[in-house]
Parts: C-alpha cells; sequence; structure tokens
C-alpha cells in the first residue's frame, strides 16, 4: 500500500466513528485535524471537501459491515440457512457495531434525514442493497423448497429490515444489547414458523 492509500485510510479510519457518533454537522474541520493528527491540508489534499470524507467514511463503515455480515451469511450450506445467518450476525451487533461508533445506517441515516446532501441519497440507497439481499436470499430459499412458495419476499424483507433497524436503535438508546439477541431468536423463529416448508 502507497504512503498516500495509508494515510487516506488512516483518515477514515480515525473520522469514521466520530461523523457516525457527531454527525455530519457536529463534526469539526479542527476536530477532525485533532484526531487524525494531520493537518487540514493534508485531510484535503485527500478528500475534496468535509462533504466528500462524510461519504467517503461512511462507505468505509458500511462497507466493512456488509463485509462482515456477507461474510456470515455465506457459511450456510443451504439457502436457508444463509438466511438464517443473518438473525446471528445481528445477535451480537451491539458489541460489534461500538468499532464504528454505532450503526452506521442507523445514525447517518437520521442526521442526514433533513439535508439535502448526497449522503442521504446514499444512505437510502444502501437500505435498498440491504432490502434487495433479504429478497434474494428468501427467493433463493423458494426456489430449494426450502421456504413456503405464497410467501411474499419483498415484505418478509422489509419486516427484518425494520425489525432489525428498530432494535439496533433500542440497543444502543438503552445500552442493552439484549434487544438484538431477542430480535436473533424472533428472526428464527418467523423464518422456522412462517416461512420455512
Amino acid at each position: 500500500m502507497l504512503k498516500s492509500e495509508r494515510t487516506r485510510l488512516h483518515i477514515l479510519e480515525t473520522v469514521a466513528p466520530l461523523f457516525n457518533k457527531k454527525g455530519y454537522s457536529g463534526m469539526s474541520l479542527s476536530g477532525i485535524t485533532k484526531a487524525t493528527g494531520l493537518t487540514k491540508g493534508a485531510i484535503y489534499g485527500h478528500f475534496e471537501s468535509k462533504e466528500e470524507l462524510a461519504i467517503e467514511a461512511f462507505r468505509y463503515c458500511i462497507r466493512t459491515v456488509l463485509k462482515d455480515l456477507n461474510a456470515n451469511v455465506a457459511k450456510g450450506d443451504t439457502a436457508l440457512d444463509r438466511l438464517i445467518n443473518v438473525s446471528s450476525f445481528y445477535r451480537n451487533y451491539y458489541s460489534y457495531s461500538k468499532k464504528f461508533g454505532g450503526c452506521p445506517i442507523l445514525n447517518i441515516g437520521v442526521d442526514s434525514e433533513y439535508q439535502q446532501t448526497s449522503i442521504s441519497k446514499l444512505v437510502r440507497s444502501y437500505n435498498e442493497r440491504i432490502l434487495d439481499k433479504f429478497t434474494k436470499l428468501i427467493d433463493a430459499a423458494k426456489e430449494s423448497n426450502q421456504v413456503r412458495s405464497e410467501v411474499n419476499s419483498e415484505i418478509y424483507a422489509k419486516r427484518f429490515a425494520y425489525m432489525i433497524e428498530g432494535a439496533v436503535y433500542m440497543s444502543h438508546v438503552m445500552k442493552d444489547g439484549s434487544y438484538l439477541e431477542d430480535l436473533a431468536e424472533v428472526m428464527q423463529n418467523m423464518i422456522t414458523n412462517e416461512l420455512r416448508v
């Protein structure tokens, strides 16, 4: 890795949790330079603006989460196993997401909701990708006759997504990972009792 690439990665690794905790408007350039130990010129040598840095920091967080989620899902031997592995990933998500300063989708999504910035569109696009991933997992289980054919994959994908984000919210607000542990059980029960053939 080139020195410039290492510096860019250092900036992202350092500021991503700060943007996630404080939000775009709550993160000052002086806070960024203090946290990274770099000058304003060094920051702007790698990112054209604070908004670009915020976008890339969000992408860094969410790509890491999705990479780890996909790796956990891929451990399943069957389509149904892979669907169940979604729930098992979120069982320990409370402690896992602390390294990012919380859930990037939830934190940045709420922070950017009323701002007309490209980051709010980016959050929406990642939510759409996650919904699509869940839908495809359910469809694959249907195609392998592990999930009932009459199940509406999109509706269940949406249910799983809002249940996950609700449990993430409650776990972080209450500082109690049991909401996510319970979510994993509820999702597994839904898959077993409502979806499985």
